[in-house]
């Protein structure tokens, strides 16, 4: 299989070669273009009773979808995000990453894409009530809004709410102001995640939160 990440990182979009018999798993919708003899399968994401919850309680997609090539030679497919921003590529040998929803765009057929629930932690600080959990051997794309920036955390660090996008295990999340509550409210930035462990976190550096605020006042 050969990957590049093309468009730079206001517009990332991936593209990809599939030898035979290989397969790509990606994200409900993300096909842009495709070889026309591609075979595509789609599947509940987690299982069925997780992709009900992740549905309804959080605005997840429904199905992932497996496209494989059985061709007797190597075909295309370009894949792409919803929102204009960065995609990266994380190489996991075994660990665990989380994911927040939207984040999850495409993986390699060796890792096992799941949901777990994140608490009402995560969901008032704007993230979703569940996390994507990917694991395994192999290749995960993930993206966002925005440009994609990794931070490595040895103790406790502040990310904006709706800001965070990946983190490993070992970070642990909690809800706080930004300040007293004279100035978070009224410096506009109000609650924040405290990420608090050893690992490394991925942030976005825009939100569609944000973006809705800026945009619903000038609308007539």
């Amino acid at each position: 299989m050969k990957t590049e990440i093309k468009g730079g990182r206001a517009f990332s979009y991936l593209d990809i070669e599939l030898s035979p018999g290989e397969i790509i798993t990606a994200e409900s919708d993300a096909m842009a273009t495709m070889s026309a003899d591609l075979d595509l399968n789609s599947r509940f994401n987690g299982g069925f009773f997780p992709a009900l919850a992740r549905y309804f309680l959080g605005g997840e997609t429904l199905f992932i979808n497996e496209f494989t090539n059985h061709a007797n030679s190597n075909r295309h497919i370009t894949l792409s995000q919803p929102t204009p921003g960065e995609i990266k590529a994380v190489e996991l040998k075994g660990q665990t990453l989380y994911l927040q929803p939207g984040a999850f765009l495409a993986c390699t057929e060796d890792i096992k894409v799941g949901v777990k629930w994140a608490g009402f932690i995560s969901w008032l600080a704007k993230e979703g009530l569940f996390k994507i959990v990917v694991k395994g051997h192999g290749t995960v794309w993930y993206g966002a809004f925005g440009a994609l920036l990794e931070k490595e955390i040895d103790g406790e660090y502040i990310v904006d709410t709706s800001h965070l996008v990946a983190y490993e295990p070992s970070i642990k999340l909690k809800l706080q102001l930004a300040g007293g509550i004279f100035s978070s409210f009224f410096s506009g930035e109000g609650l924040v995640t405290r990420v608090v462990g050893k690992g490394k976190i991925t942030i976005q550096t825009r939100s569609l939160s944000g973006l809705a605020e800026w945009i619903n006042p000038k609308l007539p």
